[in-house]
């Protein structure tokens, strides 16, 4: 796959997370025990790894998105924030701003963060290509400095060379190469080291996740700079793929980069597909990322994954790549799809369904009227054998509702397997939504949206009936 990084770049930057009802940290249900109930990070962290994602542009100010961010991942990468175009857009002038501002959110949230990236062919303001070339050491070591330097203690890793290759191996000939030759890569190496030594340091590249010209030419580089004694710590790899096509050499290529005593790390990944997607090419998908994952924990150096974009809908690749898309754990909506419980199976999150037998006990008391203290309104999208469904509810009373269950009653064949925003039990049937950390208090004229996905045997009708915390709610 060839990946054109400009165009990646600045999809990325213009792209702003759609505004929808969303999955923020998935909820418990009795049907699916294991990877509905424990977030991405938590499964991740047990195993020693982390689940990183990335945010740019207006995507730091979606509640959406950034809930679902804090609850799922532990890492973040700033999309464009700390790039040259942006951190020094003129010569010595500085703009760390929009930087600031994702590791204001990471570190309110506990999440640590990738910097990227510091030298790179593409995104570099018009001065710097203007540079005289006995000039571009300084230049770069400069910026390097400044920027690292800035960041220092915050930042977990650094991109120092983002995509030095061509395809076949060669380097590109960019000002730096230009300039210093190869050597600016070691150069780069050095100076981010002695700005802030704790932070390890990358090289980041794609098409290089399996073993080819290009991956082996990063391996002897590799080898030679560590011969040299230069800091290289880790290798990144961007992990951009079409559905269907991650390298079976993925793992022996990762395993190679270890033993020389580097991290090896996944770090912008996603997998695209034909749209509209079909339920192959998703499930698919979903195989996709579980050996991703798998193949990281297979490799004590891999010390995480992380997502490029939170959801499809931040995603680049349909303005880059017209026709395809649909390349992330979560839909346009924020739902999780087939590649979430295979990436949460995969990190040992259980996914069997559970069988409880209930004993229903029918009363002859009728329901109460509604009243004006709440309403209900619940959309329903369903497909084949499954549905999703969106349920929100409006505080209409005078005073405020802290802490809510709402009740109501699936119709005959449905069963919930995955929920977020609410805990839900049990799966099927008369079932109890009730509210989970975040998002217990309702202030008069106010609103709070849950939803799950569910398989369903035929029929796809939304509940008729809803009981919020003992008062029955009007719908709308």
């Amino acid at each position: 796959m060839s990946v054109t990084s400009t165009a990646r770049a600045r999809a990325a930057l213009a792209a702003t997370a759609a505004l929808a009802v969303g999955g923020l940290l998935l909820a418990c249900v009795s049907s699916q025990a294991g990877a509905a109930s424990t977030g991405l990070k938590t499964l991740a962290e047990a195993k020693g790894k982390y689940i990183g994602t990335e945010l740019t542009g207006n995507m730091v100010y979606n509640s959406t998105v950034t809930s679902l961010a804090a609850g799922q991942f532990d890492m973040v990468t700033p999309g464009n924030e700390m790039k040259w175009d942006t951190t020094e857009p003129s010569n010595g002038s500085y703009n760390f701003g929009p930087g600031d501002t994702i590791v204001s959110f990471a570190q309110s949230h506990n999440m640590r963060v990738r910097g990227h990236n510091l030298v790179w062919h593409s995104q570099l303001p018009g001065w710097v290509n203007g540079v005289p070339r006995n000039q571009v050491q300084g230049v770069m070591e400069s910026h390097i400095t400044a920027e690292v330097s800035h960041y220092k203690g915050k930042i977990y890793a650094w991109d120092v060379i983002n995509e030095p290759f061509n395809e076949d191996g060669s380097l590109r000939q960019d000002a730096f190469y230009n300039a210093m030759g190869s050597g600016y890569l070691a150069d780069a190496i050095r100076t981010a080291h002695a700005a802030d030594p704790s932070a390890v340091l990358y090289i980041n590249d794609y098409n290089i996740e399996g073993e080819n010209a290009k991956s082996n030419a990063l391996y002897s580089l590799a080898q030679s700079m560590l011969a040299q004694g230069v800091p290289l710590g880790g290798i990144g790899l961007e992990g951009h793929f079409i559905v269907g096509q991650v390298p079976s050499s993925m793992l022996a290529n990762m395993q190679r980069f270890a033993a020389l005593g580097l991290d090896v790390a996944v770090t912008e990944l996603d997998d695209r597909v034909q749209l509209p997607a079909s339920s192959g090419s998703l499930q698919q998908q979903a195989t996709d990322y579980a050996t991703v994952i798998n193949d990281c924990l297979a490799v004590t150096r891999c010390p995480g994954v992380s997502q490029w974009g939170v959801g499809d809908a931040d995603s680049w690749i349909p303005g880059t790549f017209p026709g395809q898309g649909a390349a992330t754990m979560y839909d346009n909506n924020y739902q999780p799809k087939p590649a979430y419980n295979s990436t949460a199976t995969a990190l040992g999150g259980s996914t069997t369904t559970t069988t409880t037998t209930t004993t229903t006990t029918t009363t002859t008391t009728s329901s109460p009227p509604p009243n004006s203290t709440c309403t209900v309104t619940d959309s329903v999208n369903a497909w084949n054998t499954g549905l999703t469904e969106n349920i929100t509810i409006v505080n209409t009373g005078t005073g405020p509702v802290n802490g809510w269950s709402l009740a109501f009653t699936l119709a005959g064949g449905q069963t919930i397997t995955s929920a977020w925003n609410a805990a839900i039990s049990p799966g099927s049937g008369q079932v109890t939504a009730k509210n989970v950390s975040y998002n217990g208090s309702v202030p008069p004229g106010g609103s709070v949206s849950f939803g799950f996905q569910a398989n369903h045997t035929g029929d796809t009708s939304a509940p008729t009936a809803f009981t919020l915390n003992g008062t029955r709610c009007a719908t709308g």
